[in-house]
């Protein structure tokens, strides 16, 4: 029951929708007694006083009934699921949005199909639970009292007026049943972008952290949340005039029934109790017996998934409420100092130990060691996707935990070995560096960036698809990209982390005369396994173990004959020298 307490509040912000719903379903199920009173009007004026001339009057306000029944539960209908989107609505962006301020360890135990379930299913589990279930059980407890007994052993001839609205009943489900592929088609259409956002913007949160995009990626994916949104509620309508509709053919077969045993009544050939008996029974034949039970079924499926959605809410955030706005803080220089910090994943697993170092604006800094030395961990760090548990990081002589995390990021820029691109335009990736880019401004960091030439031969240009995670391009393509989109976000504080990996000769050297410019006049952070892309840095820091074992320049490392030394050795004679 908690959990169905804490879907209230997202319900309480369309009380209109709410009351409305629920005051359709009451005073259509009010109409129910005006057929039962019309039959006991049949019965004494009609039948035992021998008054024929009102039978007709009756039967008309019957059928007014019976309008208002189905006019009203088809307003219900519509009220009752544009409440029903709404409030997904609002409880899928909410759950987005939390999902996004989450830190970055939390993304690492869980799998990103496991997450788009609990998004897109479990809310709307969830929610209906809340709103279909208690509304459709309210329906169900007025309306059902009892089914007794077998129509036939009642009248054949009656059963089978009660059974002449079935053709059309028939004829509308199939005509129904044929006519939704393609509305059903553009619902999945809508859920499949919707989850292909989602994946996409999972996959790459660590760029939409560190280009602090998390505001315009929600705006993005409430668009495509819309989307579903919108064509959910057009199948809704189409159910809306098929469900009122299948409901009313129904209820004329009860006033064939009430008319023609009226007249058998009439006749002698039928006694007036087994009518009113037969007229109850075969209004709950066009009634749903299973409810009640799938009822029970959406309760227990919706309590398990209100379970998995609010483990996520319930999960701590990334929270600067604490710390002074972004926006009123000036930008970095790029000083950035180290203090004895360590680190580690886990209790049992240390991971940096007392490292210490001082880059100044401007400064190369390079990361060299085997694979598992930290010098990731060490970039993670800077950029708060993690958190250090010993020591202190500085940037310009602040304490990062002293500055917000979104003003950290804006300052900071990364390229990394496999630079994700999102299944968007060439423009809509660029511009995550930044938003309001003109295309000029694009034109000249892709030129820097060594991707003008085949951003041109692309169909569209700037605004040509690039496929899932950049598929289209090859990787040094998507490489530049990456580095294009850096140079437009400017930053004073530069991480590249592989940069040049995994690419042919030729390639390499485009990436790199590229990363010659970007690297012009900032602070960068470079990880590299090829030692000649680091031969020229500022300072050389070289990690084992999780400890900064040396460090110094190239040369001055080389004479030192230590573990650079070996790894300088065991490169080809290029890169050696």
């Amino acid at each position: 029951m908690q959990i169905f307490l804490r879907v209230f509040p997202y319900a309480k912000r369309h009380p209109f929708l709410a009351l409305g719903t629920l005051t359709c379903a009451i005073l259509s199920t009010l109409m129910v007694i005006v057929f039962p009173a019309v039959t006991q009007r049949i019965i004494d004026s009609v039948i035992r006083d021998n008054q024929p001339q009102q039978l007709l009057p009756l039967i008309a306000i019957g059928l007014a009934a019976f309008v208002a029944q189905d006019g009203l539960n088809g307003l219900r209908i519509i009220l009752n699921n544009r409440f029903e989107q709404n409030v997904i609505y609002d409880l899928r962006s909410e759950l987005y949005s939390h999902i996004q301020a989450l830190p970055l360890p939390w993304f690492d135990d869980r799998a990103t199909g496991d997450i788009m379930t609990r998004l897109i299913e479990d809310v709307t589990s969830v929610e209906r639970v809340l709103i279909d279930g208690i509304e459709q059980g309210l329906v169900a407890v007025l309306q059902i009292i009892i089914v007794a007994g077998v129509m036939w052993t009642y009248s054949p001839q009656l059963t089978g007026l009660a059974l002449a609205p079935i053709p059309l009943l028939a004829a509308g489900a199939l005509l129904y049943t044929f006519s939704a592929r393609t509305r059903y088609r553009m619902a999945r259409k809508a859920a499949s972008a919707l989850n292909s956002l989602l994946h996409d913007n999972i996959a790459g949160i660590r760029q939409i952290k560190t280009y602090t995009s998390e505001e315009r990626e929600h705006a993005r994916f409430n668009a495509s949340s819309e989307s579903l949104r919108q064509a959910t509620l057009t199948i809704m309508r189409t159910w809306a005039l098929y469900s009122p509709t299948m409901s009313f053919f129904a209820s004329c077969g009860m006033l064939l029934i009430a008319g023609f045993g009226a007249q058998m009544v009439l006749n002698g050939d039928f006694e007036i109790g087994a009518l009113v008996a037969f007229l109850v029974l075969a209004r709950f034949l066009y009634e749903p017996v299973s409810r009640l039970h799938q009822l029970n079924q959406l309760f227990q499926a919706g309590r398990a998934a209100g379970e998995r959605v609010f483990e996520i809410m319930d999960a701590p955030t990334e929270n600067d409420a604490a710390q002074t706005p972004s926006q009123a803080l000036s930008p970095l220089r790029g000083k950035v100092e180290f203090r004895n910090v360590s680190f580690a994943y886990s209790s049992d697993r240390s991971v940096l130990e007392g490292i210490n170092f001082l880059a100044q604006p401007g400064e190369m800094i390079a990361l060299v060691g085997p694979t598992g030395a930290g010098k990731s961990t060490i970039v993670n760090l800077l950029v708060r996707f993690y958190e250090f548990h010993h020591g202190d990081i500085l940037l310009d002589g602040q304490s990062l935990s002293t500055l917000p995390r979104a003003h950290t990021r804006e300052n900071i820029a990364m390229v990394t070995q496999e630079s994700f691109l999102f299944n968007g335009s060439t423009a809509e990736n660029l511009r995550m560096g930044k938003p309001d880019a003109s295309e000029a401004e694009m034109w000249e960091a892709l030129a820097a960036a060594n991707a003008a030439d085949f951003v041109r031969r692309l169909p569209e240009n700037l605004h040509s698809p690039l496929g899932e995670r950049g598929v289209k391009l090859s990787m040094g393509e998507k490489q530049r990209l990456s580095i294009a989109r850096a140079l437009l976000k400017n930053p004073p504080i530069l991480i590249l982390d592989e940069a040049t990996a995994s690419v042919d000769t030729t390639t390499e050297r485009q990436i790199q005369e590229a990363l010659d410019r970007l690297m012009r006049h900032r602070t960068s952070f470079v990880i590299a396994h090829r030692l000649s892309t680091v031969r020229h840095a500022d300072q050389i820091l070289v990690l084992e173990h999780g400890r900064i074992i040396e460090r110094g320049r190239h040369e001055d490392l080389l004479l030192q004959g230590g573990l650079y030394a070996g790894l300088c050795q065991q490169m080809d004679g290029h890169e050696a020298e």
